[in-house]
């Protein structure tokens, strides 16, 4: 789950000038660095955006999750904030069929997020288990046509600041860590959520760190 995202239909179309690196983009962006910067940056806004935003007590909604993509992404592609149409594969990994995601987010909503949200009160295992199934599941819809482990990871951020974590660094999943990540991602398949409540717990522990304080 490492590679290029393959893709059919109209939101596999490209920026001309890009030779084929480049998602069409309301900028007319054509470098992979360039598009890379300005959704790094947009990320940054949005955190600032969604603190004030959402509560302690907020308990999560599917339209949440499409908020948080568009105020995100919606400056650079016409299709953020809206379930994708085309089906994804990575790797030979093939995520959720496009035509189940509604199905899916509503259940998502029912099953993940109204149960693991707010979190506001949780034990530390409380909270990793429900930072784990609600990151891994949503991961696996992939409901966007681009974003989605970002998009997953920024809800987990939120849900780690009602617990009343600082925010989350989340270099333990990235380097040497991200094949231990996909790993922990693909076993969620088997609703085993052990080994990505232990990629959380070292996202945590990093966290606290700089703090002085342990898990």
């Amino acid at each position: 789950m490492s590679g290029r995202y393959e893709a059919r239909g109209v939101e596999a179309e490209y920026e001309p000038g890009s030779r084929g690196r480049v998602l069409r983009n309301l900028c007319g962006i054509t470098r992979v660095r360039d598009i890379q910067q300005a959704e790094s940056d947009a990320l940054l806004a949005v955190q600032e955006w969604a603190v004030e935003r959402f509560s302690a007590d907020q308990r999560f909604v599917a339209s949440d999750i499409c908020d948080l993509h568009r105020r995100w992404l919606g400056g650079i592609y016409a299709w953020a904030g809206e379930y994708r149409s085309v089906n994804l594969e990575k790797d030979g990994f093939l995520f959720a069929a496009a035509a189940q995601v509604p199905r899916l987010m509503v259940e998502f909503e029912r099953n993940e997020l109204a149960v693991d949200t707010p979190c506001a009160g949780m034990d530390r295992g409380r909270l990793l288990t429900a930072l784990a199934r609600t990151h891994g599941e949503l991961v696996l819809i992939h409901p966007f046509r681009e974003g989605n482990g970002r998009c997953a990871r920024l809800l987990v951020w939120l849900m780690a600041l009602q617990a009343g974590l600082p925010p989350l660094d989340f270099a333990p999943l990235a380097g040497r860590g991200k094949r231990a990540y996909f790993a922990a991602i693909q076993a969620v398949l088997d609703r085993d959520y052990g080994p990505l409540q232990g990629r959380f717990e070292a996202v945590i522990r990093r966290s606290l760190r700089p703090y002085g304080e342990r898990v």
